[in-house]
Order: structure tokens, then sequence, then C-alpha cells
């Protein structure tokens, strides 16, 4: 019998979770732990102190439903400001078809490589696929690469799509990279360093034992990744985005049917020259940037040689085509983005200002109008308007739950089941505490905050290490960062996507659950044998 039932839209869901909440602060007590601020490696943190959970009045949620949308709003600005930028930007570069054409191009050469043996034996996508999601892993593994990944989106889509994949491997390739990357961190300073400086361990210890989880998740990732690749290649019609990709496959057979490329005009000389002049500059002001890494700093001669490299391929870019110089500009936006994250500290605001640069310098280059390049962005916010508004509606879930008081209450019943569990028992439990309250706090600096303090002193009486208790915690923070719906970053990515949250659910929970098993299994090692720093 066939059934009728469709999938709610993502708006209908998380307004769903919220009601839910909601409700869950007529039923669960309020209470509230006490917090004092404390120092770790320079930076001021909220801690929680322990045993001062103490009941407070209840704070039921009724009408406060509705203004949790604009408090969520507030909560995620940052987020959505920056999908709004990004959207407009690409927008931008998207008129120029720059992007769609370098894909073109790029496939037709690797194309070529099937001639030999190698190659065509071993598949140049399956090859293209691996170095891709190694380098985004490593991101992940190394910086904490998260909200960075909504940028990439709308490069890695079309790219999959242009492969004969879907857009849900232009996700896998990206987005769930960095973040098995992200959770298997071996120098994530927004996980590991703020979580080891809680427990009062050396930064970045245990290195050697977060390397081998690194390796072994960031294969388990590619492994999934190119089985359910070659699975759509083989039966496209099945996958479950099949129709809703008609989107992306219109603007890639776009192009497919023109392949011819523009000359580059004085417009695109005179911005090759602007953007070769403020390298320069840099490059006379910072000649040597400080990149950090864990615990090492590096001084590093990088915008001088930024500078050289540019002028050279931007020189002949620009002379070969107006296309070849705006991807050129696209690479040299990747580079100083994650030379600014490194080296200077940069989050969303100087990134999305970035590619805002880079979107506005494209349309010059084309030879666009102000006017011109102007309504091409609004077109591009205008666009991605939905996936924002669903990151703020999320933000309305953390704010449901923290008006209501009821989030630490949830936390201090949880850790009630920590008495006699033994030792795994113990890390059992703390492994799941994390993964249940990653759903409801996905920020992993603010839950480190939270948890950390209580559960070092916890794993002090039942025999666990400290070094485990972190591990803990940064595999439960980042794989249920997959799924919840309170993660702006995961809701960006959907929504520029264009993939509804119910079917990325349906697809990704069996591979969330296989990464949530084998964390457990990659937490018992260290229980039984001798690792350095455990």
């Amino acid at each position: 019998m066939r059934t009728n039932f469709k999938i709610p839209h993502t708006f209908t869901i998380v307004l769903a979770v919220i009601i839910a909440c909601a409700a869950l602060t007529w039923v669960v007590p309020g209470g509230e732990f006490d917090r004092q601020t404390v120092t770790v490696d320079g930076h001021e943190r909220n801690v929680v102190v322990g045993d001062s959970y103490h009941r407070v009045e209840s704070q039921p949620q009724t009408w406060q439903i509705f203004t949790a949308f604009f408090k969520g709003f507030e909560r995620t600005s940052n987020i959505i400001v920056f999908i709004l930028m990004i959207g407009g930007a690409f927008w931008i570069m998207n008129e120029t078809n720059a992007i769609n054409k370098g894909i073109y191009l790029f496939l037709n050469k690797t194309r070529k490589m099937q001639e030999h043996k190698f190659f065509r034996r071993v598949g140049v996508d399956n090859l293209l696929i691996i170095a891709i999601m190694l380098m985004f892993s490593l991101f992940g593994s190394v910086f904490g690469m998260s909200e960075e990944t909504i940028a990439f989106i709308v490069i890695f889509i079309p790219l999959a799509i242009s492969m004969g994949y879907d857009s849900i491997v232009g996700v896998l390739m990206c987005y769930v990279a960095a973040h098995v990357g992200f959770a298997g961190a071996m120098l994530n300073p927004f996980t590991i360093g703020i979580a080891q400086g809680l427990s009062g361990l050396p930064t970045f210890s245990g290195i050697g034992y977060r390397l081998f989880c690194w390796i072994l998740l960031t294969v388990v990732a590619i492994v999934f990744t190119l089985i359910y690749a070659n699975w759509v290649k083989k039966h496209p019609r099945k996958s479950i985005m099949y129709e809703l990709d008609q989107y992306w496959r219109d603007k890639t057979e776009e192009v497919n049917t023109d392949q011819s490329v523009q000359k580059s005009t004085v417009a695109t000389w005179v911005v090759y020259g602007l953007v070769a002049a403020v390298l320069l500059f840099c490059a006379i002001t910072m000649p040597r940037t400080t990149i950090t890494i864990g615990t090492g700093s590096h001084s590093v001669v990088l915008f001088p040689v930024i500078a050289a490299c540019y002028a050279l391929l931007g020189f002949f870019a620009t002379r070969k085509s107006v296309h070849h110089f705006i991807l050129t500009l696209l690479l040299l936006t990747i580079v100083v983005l994650v030379t600014g994250v490194l080296g200077y500290g940069w989050y969303v605001m100087e990134i999305a200002g970035l590619f805002f640069a880079m979107g506005i310098a494209a349309g010059f280059a084309f030879n666009m109008k102000l006017d011109r390049v102007v309504r091409l962005f609004l077109d591009g916010c205008k666009d991605i308007m939905v996936a924002a508004l669903v990151v703020g509606l999320a933000g309305g879930i953390i704010v449901v739950l923290e008006d209501g008081k009821i989030i630490d209450t949830i936390l201090y019943a949880i850790s009630q089941g920590f008495g006699g569990s033994g030792r795994v028992g113990t890390a059992g439990i703390m492994y799941l505490v994390q993964n249940a309250l990653n759903i409801i706090i996905p920020s992993g600096s603010a839950k480190a905050a939270l948890t950390i303090p209580m559960m070092a002193e916890w794993s002090d009486l039942m025999g666990v290490s400290r070094q485990l208790t972190v591990l803990a915690f940064q595999f439960g923070d980042g794989f249920t960062n997959m799924i919840t719906p309170t993660s702006g970053v995961l809701i960006g990515v959907l929504g520029v996507a264009r993939i509804p949250y119910a079917k990325w659910i349906k697809f990704i929970w069996p591979f969330i659950l296989g990464l949530i098993v084998l964390g457990f299994l990659l937490l018992l090692p260290p229980l039984f044998m001798p690792f350095a720093g455990f």
C-alpha cells in the first residue's frame, strides 16, 4: 500500500523541536550550577564549580517560543551574516561562469589521465575524492575547520554533480571530511586545547594516540564516501537527492554546452594590478607570519611568496582569459584564508570579508558595473536567505532550553549515572553524555567549559585518566555535530547545498552510528595499555 507521507520541511522539524523543548520546561525542574572565571592558555573561560548544582525557580516557556526565533537570530547572527555574504559573493562569481568552466576543464584533463593503466584501474575520480577529503580532514584536525566549510560547498557540489555523483557526495567530500577530522583532532585548539587546559593537562599531550585515531576515522570516512559515490554513479536515480539535484544539474549542463572562454578586458588587468598592489603592501608590512599549530609556532615568509606567486600566475591567467584570472582569484582567496586562520586567528567575520572582496573583484574583472555587482550580490542573498533563516530558527532551540533553566538540570541528572559503573562504564557514560549534550550544545568550547571540570574530577575518582576524559569529550563533540539541528554550521551547509534536513538524517544516521560505536572502541585501548600522555 502506497503511503502519502511527505518529509516535513526543515523549518517544520526545527519548530517542532523548539515546541518539544518548551514542553520540557514544564516538566523538568529548573536548576543551575555555579560558575567561575578561569584563565586557560591566556583566555578567560566560565567553568562549572564542582558540586554546586542547586534548584532554581522553574521558568516554563510558553509564548517565548515565538520570541525564540528573534533571540536565535541574535545568538547566531555571525553565522547568518556569514552565509548571506558568502551567498552574495559566490552569486557574483557564478554569474561569470568561471567556477563551472574551471570544473569542466579540470574534469576534461583528469579524464585524459584514464589513459594510463594505473589511473584507469584505481579511478581518477576516486583519487580526487581521497585527496580532497584528506585535505579537509587535516584542516579540521589541525585548526578546527567548521564554519569555513560553508564557503566551499558551492564549489564541491557542482564538482560532484559534474563527476556524475549527487549533492550528498559534495557535502561528504568537504563538510563531513572536515568534521571527522574535527572529531579525531590532533591539535584542534577549540576542543583539545581548551579541554586539556581545563583538565590541568599539558596542551596537546597524547598526540600519538590521537594521530592513530585521526588516521583511522579519516580512512573510514573516505571508504564510506567512495562506496556511496560509486553506488550513486551506477544508480543515479536511486539517490534520495536525484530530483532535487536537478537544480545543480541544470547549472552544470548550461556550462557543458558553452565551452567558450572570454578574453580579458582592460578591467581584468586593472583588477589584477590592484590585487597585486594589495599583496605587495602586505608583503612589505607583514614580511613574516607566525603560524601556530598546536603548541608550536613558526615564523614563515608567507605574504612575499603569495604575492610573487600571484603576480606570476595571475599574469599568465589574465593573458589566457578572464575566466582563468577569476579562478586564480579564487585560489588566492583560499590560500589567504588558510594563512589568516593559522597565522592571524581569523574567524567568520574576516573570512566573510575576504570572500566579499573576492566577489566584488570577480565582478569588476568580468567588466561588470558597480550597480550590476550590487544587484547580483543582493540576488545571492535572496537565494540563500532560507538557509540563513533556518540557522536563526535552530538557534532558538538553545534559547528555550537556557531561558527555561533546564540545561544544567539535564546535565546534573545524567551525571548521577556515574556511580559504581567501573572504568569501562565510566568512559562509556562520559562518552554518551558528551554525544547527548552535543545535540543541544553544539559549541565545543562552551561544552568543554561546562562539562570538563566536573568530568575530570569524576575520572580521578573512578580511576580513569583525565586524558581519556578529554578524548571522550572530543569524540562526543565531533560526531553528533553532523546531525544536530542546533548546529548553525550543519543547517547552513545543508541550506547552501539545498539538501532537506530530513533527507540528510535519513542518509547519514547509519554512518554516524558507526562512528559513535567506533569512537567507543577507540576509548578502550588507553584503559588497558600504556600510551604516551594517557
